[in-house]
């Protein structure tokens, strides 16, 4: 591994001086929220938002990550001010299938044993909250109810960052064999990895300490037992919650493996919410750069249509380009095998970008065992299709590696100075009507059907006066369709809605569509028996 470069280097390349950050390490650091307000003496327009989406992707991803990361460095190559704004990895990937979220190769944000890990502590401070917030409503069940809340219309889990399927399913205040029963008792509830906890999405989403105070307030716990919603602010945990969030909140500092500035903060999934970093980070790193390198979970149909249609509404932050990751190992999986087959899926994706009216490029992310032809005919499509692309060679090479891929980047953006944006519904849309327009306009589908415990819900949230929100649709990423054998770009097919629950403090409704689960679980071989600690103390087999 290269030498990385001390924080305080860091900090100058963003001309940073020392008030707004808080060295943590030799090579890390705090960021201070008094950045969202701009640099001292710094009187420039804010930096253009490149997102990076991909293509449907396999069990063992496209290296999406990769690429940003690389791309941020081939920015930093051709003279350009650039940061990447990155989510931090759950212990959950990290430890089960996917492994860790860093990046690779010569791409990675550093130290990445470290930000795979417990980086800075924030998302135990998340887990600490969430479950402080659970502890409240049982203590206040067990001492006397004041609030009258129906103990089996309690909606809030307990989290953990780690995979563990014995813990989706649990009973709470079991109780002892003999005893009374108490408010509560033998109370069916469950665990949520921490990635899918509405405090994650709530502090991704939130603009500063002011907005995350009142997205805490509001929050929905439950139903009293005359159907009124329950909220956080009622049993008095805000202020305890803001308590163990006050770090959590900032920014983290860190660097790429050539020494490119990185923030890495939050990381929520794309696939149960809406899968990018901090709004924050976000926000800070327009005022410090050109040019922010920001990754949206799994592929455009998912992380990318949310970031759209949820976070850039929410924030008003507006994208300037797209970068669309695709390999040809995706589209071999898409055609079941055939590359030529599984094509439509990436004519799909870029269509997707594109009725946003953003602009997009496409990086096709080259593996050691692709061949020259399979690589030429992703090439050939791009081009038939009016697409602007680039190879990128980012886990071999690099900044080098990605080098081309920025210039194109930069290219196209200096072609589309004022992009017009657009979302897949409105506000006054009707949630059927925003579900019905994100499944027909983004994956393809023809019809939309609820099951009878979504309609329920649903026409209770509409009650509550939350018919309003917009969604955040919870789905299989492995394909565009809710069922993950379907390969391709298929359409003509129903998308069924299994629940729908209510997400008030981060501000939307969440749609799950299929079997999707909250709390994932181990597969039968983990990336966690390839992890170690050598003689030294230094963590082994990360990535």
């Amino acid at each position: 591994m290269k030498q990385l470069l001390r924080i305080e280097e860091i900090a100058a390349k963003l001309n940073l001086p020392e008030s707004v950050y808080e060295r943590r390490s030799p090579v890390t650091a705090k960021l201070s929220l008094d950045l969202l307000s701009g640099l001292p003496g710094r009187d420039a327009k804010p930096g253009k938002m490149i997102l990076v989406t991909a293509t449907t992707p396999t069990v063992s991803g496209e290296g999406k990550t990769v690429t940003s990361i690389g791309l941020v460095q081939g920015l930093e190559r051709i003279g350009k001010r650039a940061i990447i704004t990155s989510r931090e990895p759950s212990l959950g990937p990290v430890f089960g299938m996917k492994g860790g979220a860093a990046g690779g190769g010569q791409s990675q944000i550093e130290p990445a044993d470290k930000i795979n890990l417990h980086f800075h502590g924030d998302f135990h401070a998340i887990t600490s909250a969430h479950n402080l917030l659970s502890a409240l409503i049982d203590s206040h069940l067990f001492h006397g109810n004041a609030l009258n809340i129906d103990p089996d219309a309690v909606t809030w889990p307990r989290a953990m960052d780690m995979n563990d399927r014995a813990l989706r399913r649990v009973v709470v205040s079991a109780t002892a064999q003999g005893k009374p029963l108490r408010e509560g008792s033998d109370r069916a509830s469950g665990f949520v990895i921490t990635a899918a906890s509405e405090i994650m999405a709530i502090l991704a989403l939130a603009h500063n300490r002011d907005d995350l105070r009142q997205r805490l307030s509001r929050i929905v716990v439950g139903a009293n037992r005359v159907g009124e919603p329950v909220r956080a602010s009622d049993l008095g945990a805000v202020g305890p919650m803001m308590a163990l969030l006050a770090e959590a909140i900032e920014p983290n500092l860190a660097q790429t493996t050539d020494g490119t500035p990185a923030m890495v903060h939050c990381g929520p999934f794309a696939n149960i919410a809406h899968g990018t970093s901090s709004v924050i980070s976000q926000r800070i790193g327009m005022n410090l750069a050109d040019y922010v390198v920001n990754e949206t979970g799994f592929a455009a149909d998912l992380g990318f249509e949310k970031y759209m249609d949820l976070v850039m509404p929410s924030s008003g932050i507006s994208p300037a380009a797209a970068v669309l990751v695709t390999t040809v190992q995706s589209m071999r999986s898409q055609g079941e095998g055939d590359l030529e087959r599984g094509l439509p899926n990436l004519e799909k994706h870029i269509g997707i970008v594109r009725g946003f009216g953003l602009p997009v490029v496409v990086a096709i992310n080259r593996f050691p065992k692709d061949s020259d032809a399979d690589l030429e005919s992703l090439r050939a499509f791009c081009e038939s299709h009016g697409a602007s692309f680039a190879l990128s060679e980012a886990f071999a090479k690099g900044g080098e590696g990605a080098e081309a891929l920025a210039r194109k980047v930069v290219e196209v953006i200096d072609a589309n100075p004022d992009p017009h944006l657009g979302t897949s519904y409105i506000s006054a849309d009707s949630v059927v009507e925003k579900i019905t327009k994100v499944a027909r306009r983004i994956y393809g589908a023809a019809d939309v059907q609820l099951s009878d415990g979504a309609t329920e819900n649903l026409a209770r949230f509409e009650r509550w006066g939350f018919g309003h929100l917009p969604i955040c649709i919870a789905k299989t990423q492995y394909s565009l369709s809710d069922d993950p054998r379907r390969m391709g770009a298929p359409i003509g097919w129903t998308l069924h809605v299994t629940d729908i629950s209510l997400s008030a403090g981060a501000g939307f409704l969440v749609i799950t569509s299929g079997a999707m689960m909250l709390m994932p679980g181990l597969p039968k071989i983990s990336r966690a028996m390839n992890i170690d600690v050598d003689a030294t103390g230094e963590v082994i087999g990360m990535s």
